[in-house]
């Protein structure tokens, strides 16, 4: 599986690996595809940009894309109970 830092959209640079602002995570999530479908996917990390926007890194399973940074937007990328309800 190959992964990639992407930058994230309108300039600036995008966390690094080792970068100490991000914050490192696993969580399940559903995404809104935009055509009304939905797929699960994981977030695997946070960052914030220097105009206090919040990022996540996230992986849309069975998309054949790799992980990327998109702005975070909660009525797009529903974060899952990791367990129980």
């Amino acid at each position: 599986m190959t992964e990639s830092w992407c930058d994230p959209p309108g300039g600036g640079a995008g966390p690094g690996a080792d970068d100490p602002g991000v914050e490192w995570d696993y969580r399940p999530v559903e995404v809104d595809l935009g055509d009304g479908t939905w797929a699960p996917g994981r977030i695997s990390g946070w960052w914030h940009d220097g105009t206090g926007e919040h990022w996540c890194r996230l992986r849309i399973a069975r998309s054949g894309q790799p992980a990327h940074w998109r702005r975070f937007d909660p009525s797009t990328v529903l974060i899952l109970p990791l367990s129980g309800l």
